[in-house]
């Protein structure tokens, strides 16, 4: 079939990959990719990426290669962003009491320490809060607001990453004479909280069209905001001005973190943040690396997703994530070090949680195959509710759809929801908020509260509604194929060249490639799961041979002698003081 792009046109061609995978090939124009690969002087596949991604033009792909913090748009676009300035300074003016009152992901607490660096730095009176997950659970609540705001004689709460939703929290706050300033980034309802600012550019009439930042992001941008203004009063005369480059390792972790797309200003915060990581100025992020045992020259955003953010994580899901925001404001090694050794142990806790959880639900769905229809809704009494949704985010890895599990404690459950590209989560829950107690969240990750009777009523409504808005092709696992190129490609100023393409994420995932009939030299096992491979073209006995792996590959039973297609990453492999290329294969199609 064929599809128009904004870059010209390009052909899908879908072919049957491996365990029912499909693939869809990208071939984009081949004049369009010769003219932009001579005018940058790069690899044709590179171009052909840079096509894909929508990025056809010169201007546009140096734009896209050479991310840049001046190219941000004006934090003065967000709505309500003047009101929440003039709020904040006046409190400082005032020398007020302020908390801030944060969530307990990766995302809450880079928002949190964020906010809680400059404001100190300002020298405004300032606390934070962030709830404990499990005694207190998500948000801003009337309970937390009598208790660390009205209280301690707190006159302004500012919300980073939570808080479109507090409807009752806000109006408690506003009849003791607390103002509220709600930071979010997570979707609305057409009734938001009477607060007095809200900063959420998914509000429809925010005409920021920063609609994909973190909460973190948003945060940044209200600290963005907070310098110029102050620099427009001549506040920094008296102080030196802070270079806010710095705060990108916390915006990029807690963006990284919180899956949202990798494009436009998060680029630009990621990538600039990637660099501030590696140097690790901050103690927190020096200990973290040590006991991830990542070097600041190998960081990338995938270090980011599966090392760091899982660490800082595991304080919000089985402790406190207050230890995270220690970590990451604390000024001493030694605590910096103590505190990410602990969060190590924690995380170690965390995975022998997750296995566990994951094997009995392996076990009811082997016994009860019809558990698993157009959506998985599972419920269990005893269930951690930290973990749950990493375990949901792996179900809807192996099967393709949308998965809600819900921890049971007494007459309530709180759920993880988690679904895949393409079938929005959030909308399906407005749709079942009748079952619902509250729920929150975006299209792929939610949360939700409900009272255990109604979880049966839950399920059959949720399953009805996913039945009816997708087909069963719509939850076959895609491979989107960037471009075929042959094992005469692969060098060393191509694996260079899609690293200038960095960070990768969400809305911009790793370059995914195509080889045709290639023999299998060699292969044996490694890690357990992975199979380490090397491969050349077919009867091409002169060719040196190409490294790769398969991570965690069926290894039940031996690869093929050749494949027919591969579909793989092209990256460096660094060792130590070595560096190789080696091929991330993802599919093969057997020949």
């Amino acid at each position: 079939m064929t599809r128009n792009r904004c870059c010209g046109k390009t052909r899908f061609e879908l072919y049957p990959g491996s365990m029912e995978t499909k693939w869809s090939i990208l071939s984009p124009d081949p004049n369009q990719i010769s003219n932009l690969a001579a005018t940058l002087g790069c690899h044709r596949a590179v171009a052909a990426v840079l096509i894909n991604r929508g990025f056809g033009t010169p201007d546009e792909a140096a734009r896209f290669l050479h991310p840049s913090l001046a190219h941000i748009r004006s934090p003065f676009l967000m709505k309500d962003m003047d009101r929440a300035v003039s709020r904040i300074l006046l409190a400082l003016q005032r020398r007020e009491k302020a908390l801030i009152f944060g969530d307990y992901d990766v995302d809450g607490m880079t928002a949190t320490a964020l906010l809680l660096d400059f404001l100190t730095y300002l020298g405004m009176d300032v606390d934070y809060h962030i709830p404990d997950r499990l005694t207190e659970g998500y948000g801003l609540s009337a309970e937390s607001v009598e208790k660390e705001a009205i209280a301690r004689d707190i006159t302004l709460i500012i919300t980073v990453d939570c808080g479109i939703t507090s409807h009752e929290a806000v109006r408690l706050a506003g009849r003791a004479g607390v103002d509220v300033i709600i930071t979010d980034h997570h979707e609305t309802l057409p009734d938001l909280p009477q607060a007095f600012a809200i900063l959420d550019p998914k509000q429809p009439d925010c005409p920021s069209g920063l609609t994909w930042l973190a909460g973190v992001g948003v945060a940044f941008n209200l600290v963005l905001a907070l310098r110029k203004s102050l620099r427009d009063q001549g506040f920094w005369g008296t102080r030196p001005e802070p270079n806010l480059k710095a705060a990108c390792d916390l915006v990029a972790l807690g963006t990284v973190a919180d899956m949202v797309p990798i494009l436009e200003e998060n680029r630009i915060y990621v990538k600039t943040g990637l660099e501030v990581l590696a140097n690790a100025v901050r103690p927190g992020v020096k200990a973290l690396l040590d006991v991830c045992q990542v070097t600041g020259a190998s960081l990338d955003s995938r270090d980011v997703a599966f090392k760091l953010a899982p660490r800082l994580n595991a304080a919000g899901r089985l402790r406190h994530a207050s230890m995270g925001c220690e970590l990451l404001t604390t000024s001493s090694d030694k605590t910096a070090q103590a505190i990410a050794e602990e969060l190590d142990q924690e995380n170690n806790k965390r995975q022998d949680i997750e296995r566990h959880i994951l094997a009995e639900i392996d076990r009811r769905l082997e016994a009860d195959p019809q558990l698993l229809q157009r959506s998985l809704v599972l419920d269990q009494q005893g269930w951690h509710e930290g973990v749950i949704g990493i375990v949901a985010s792996r179900l809807v890895n192996r099967y393709v759809r949308p998965v809600v599990l819900i921890a049971v404690a007494g007459n309530r459950g709180k759920g993880s929801a988690r679904s895949p590209e393409g079938f929005n989560l959030f909308e399906a829950l407005k749709g079942s908020a009748q079952y619902l107690e509250k729920f929150g969240g975006h299209a792929a990750a939610a949360g939700l509260t409900l009272s255990a009777e109604n979880i049966p009523a839950f399920r059959r409504h949720f399953e009805r509604l996913v039945s009816e808005t997708s087909t069963a092709e719509d939850f076959v696992p895609h491979l989107h194929i960037d471009t075929e190129i042959a094992p005469a490609d692969i060098s060393p100023k191509l694996a260079d060249e899609l690293e200038e393409l960095a960070p990768f994420g969400i809305g911009h995932p790793e370059p995914l490639f195509m080889l045709s009939n290639v023999d299998v030299l060699s292969a044996r096992i490694v890690g357990g799961s992975h199979m380490q491979m090397h491969l050349r073209p077919a009867g091409n006995v002169d060719f040196a041979p190409l490294p790769a792996i398969f991570f965690n590959m069926a290894v039940d039973k031996p690869p093929p002698d050749r494949f027919h297609r591969v579909a793989c990453h092209v990256r460096w492999n660094r060792w130590r003081d070595r560096q190789t290329i080696q091929l991330v294969i993802k599919d093969f199609i057997a020949a």
